[in-house]
């Protein structure tokens, strides 16, 4: 399995470590083609990337992308702000970015004070306090992944149900349905064997797989992920970023009908 696009990694335009330039020489480095730098979204209190800064992050991409002969795309990893799905980007910040994901995330501005307690306190309690999650989390956690993916033209949902459970089946369907990969992080586990296999048998959602790399060391590194997917004897024709394929993002389309 050859990676052909990491398309989550971060600067320190968030909370990562080495530039856009360093992301992308290390990208290169390892036979890459694409990258995505995918610093966190406007609405992350501590550590997101803040509009005034789009320009020179942007202007950053672009240098790297002429110096270094890689694509270098500039994506950003917005926050699910609330149950509703909104997310950070507005319609105006569109022509800014060219690949947009989206994922739960713990300290962000949400969309309101009855979000911050139902979604963002109940995801916070039962990371720290329960064995088990409440159902009616599950069920509240599910309707926010689906209503982002309705709402918003994202190309990727990421770490899906990493300290957000929820039913991961109900979230695949729906991305199958508006083109929304599923990704597969290779930072962290966020989807159990059986969550995955259930996920691959019985829906026909695609895939991404990412680094989420905060240091040019982790730039393509997916071995947390291919440990799974072997042990699964998962299709690898499902994944579209790996051995020549390019995936198909919906953001670029849609904007392209703006």
């Amino acid at each position: 399995m050859i990676l052909t696009g990491d398309y989550h990694t971060h600067t320190p335009y968030s909370h990562g470590k080495n530039t856009v330039a360093e992301n992308a020489e290390a990208a290169v480095d390892l036979g890459l083609k694409q990258i995505g730098i995918a610093d966190h979204g406007f609405s992350h209190v501590a550590f997101g990337i803040r509009r005034r800064q789009v320009a020179a992050y942007r202007a950053e991409c672009q240098a790297a992308a002429q110096k270094y002969g890689i694509d270098v795309l500039v994506g950003i990893e917005a926050n699910i702000r609330g149950i509703d799905g909104k997310a950070d980007l507005t319609q105006k910040d569109f022509e800014n970015f060219d690949i947009y994901l989206c994922g739960k995330h713990v300290f962000i501005w949400y969309d309101g004070f009855c979000d911050m307690l139902a979604y963002g306190g109940g995801n916070f309690n039962a990371d720290k306090f329960c064995k088990t999650p409440p159902k009616r989390l599950i069920e509240r956690n599910t309707k926010a992944y689906i209503n982002t993916i309705k709402n918003n033209p994202i190309d990727a949902v990421t770490h899906l149900n990493y300290m957000c459970p929820a039913d991961a089946l109900e979230v695949a369907k729906c991305a199958a349905d508006y083109g929304t990969y599923i990704e597969l992080n290779s930072k962290k586990t966020h989807l159990t064997d059986d969550e995955l296999c259930e996920i691959a048998a019985k829906t026909s959602a695609r895939f991404i797989i990412d680094s989420d790399a905060h240091s040019k060391e982790r730039v393509g590194d997916i071995r947390l992920v291919e440990q799974q997917l072997n042990r699964l004897q998962f299709p690898m024709e499902r994944i579209d970023n790996i051995d020549g394929r390019y995936p198909s993002f919906r953001f670029a389309e849609y904007k392209s009908k703006m």
